[in-house]
């Protein structure tokens, strides 16, 4: 016969076994979440291992660079429109990496820019030196060696985040420059409630801190993501009209293998350009 004592102990495990269930399936639930969120971004960076500068992030060469944008849920495949780009121009991707961020030799005081000569259209950029000194460091730098030319923008989402991802030379979400650099202004007063507005610049990661490396992405329409991602820079109006135009071809179906959502436009990056004034 169960004695009062055993019965009370019986439902005590019993409570007990409840609550690891609930708690497994919480952090189930969380770790699901959280790889959902991971694999956009990865700006990445962000989920599906995409960048990766110390072999992971944003196609960087690091095992803690990979950023996947990160951070983008699976992007929609709507009816394919007509490709409103050009051809690339001829060229070939380079492939070199490095061991440690470049020295710094940015003028935080300075002002500077970035031109995007891609197939569908020029997209300047006003980068943030002062806020984000070692992100604009470190894009002078991979502009000047000749990284960014001839790259595919290799990401469209166009459901949940509004974000064109470019930056990876491999093209998949897995490639970078070899090397991490730290987060920055992630306090940024344009940042507000958890959005990215449209015309936003933004480093991809991995969703580890410090896990950016080249891959970035520029926000076409208001995106709520949390503030994890380094803004650094403000496209131009007119480069929002060629972003606008490339969102408008929409996305194709998610790569099985990488996750990747690759907009229909033929996205290229012909020349990088950062210039100091």
């Amino acid at each position: 016969m169960v004695t009062q004592e055993q019965r009370r102990r019986q439902l005590a495990r019993e409570k007990f076994l409840r609550q690891q269930q609930r708690r497994t399936s919480a952090r189930r639930k969380a770790r699901m979440r959280n790889a959902a969120i991971a694999s956009v971004l990865g700006v990445i960076l962000i989920g599906s291992v995409a960048l990766y500068t110390t072999g992971v992030v944003l196609g960087d060469d690091d095992d803690k660079t990979n950023a996947g944008a990160e951070v983008t849920p699976s992007a929609s495949a709507p009816s394919k429109a007509p490709d409103p780009c050009d051809k690339p121009a001829d060229g070939k991707v380079k492939t070199q990496t490095w061991k440690k961020e470049p020295a710094m030799t940015v003028d935080k005081s300075a002002k500077y820019t970035m031109k995007l000569a891609t197939t569908c259209g020029d997209i300047d950029l006003a980068l943030k030196a002062d806020a984000a000194p070692h992100t604009v460091n470190s894009f002078d730098f991979l502009a000047g060696k000749g990284y960014f030319d001839h790259t595919k923008c290799h990401r469209l989402t166009t459901e949940g985040i509004y974000v064109l991802q470019c930056g990876d030379p491999t093209a998949q979400g897995n490639g970078g420059p070899g090397y991490n650099i730290p987060d920055e202004n992630l306090k940024d007063k344009s940042l507000k409630d958890n959005v990215y507005p449209a015309g936003t610049v933004a480093m991809a990661n991995t969703g580890q801190p410090d896990s950016g490396g080249s891959q970035f992405f520029l926000v076409y329409q208001d995106s709520q993501l949390p503030p994890s991602y380094t803004p650094f820079g403000t496209v131009s109006k007119e480069g929002m009209t060629v972003l606008k135009k490339i969102a408008s071809a929409g996305a194709q179906p998610a790569d099985p293998t990488t996750g990747n959502t690759a907009p229909n436009a033929t996205v290229v990056i012909d020349k990088a350009t950062v210039s100091k004034s």
